[in-house]
């Protein structure tokens, strides 16, 4: 079951519920009346095991020349955030 965390709008305290996703959000904080706010985590999921990438896109690169390829951008690095600008 899911863990979701909530903020009071009044106290701020911040607490966590375990429920169903089908259950309906908290609204109000049991310390304070106050109303509560979902808050978005991070979550725990993590691929591990042989077969996953960490960044989830390339495969590994045994030499320089081909992590440069695997970084390349297939319209040729025309946008200012790709990878292959950044030298």
């Amino acid at each position: 079951m899911p863990v979701y965390e909530y903020e009071c709008e009044s106290c701020k305290k911040v607490i966590e519920a375990q429920q169903r996703m089908s259950d309906a959000p908290l609204a109000v904080c049991q310390a304070c009346g106050g109303h509560l706010k979902k808050l978005v985590s991070v979550s725990s999921f993590q691929l591990k095991g042989s077969g996953w990438c960490a960044d989830g896109y390339s495969t590994r690169a045994s030499s320089a020349d081909e992590s440069t390829s695997a970084l390349s951008c297939p319209s040729g690095g025309c946008c200012a955030s790709c990878p292959a600008n950044a030298s």
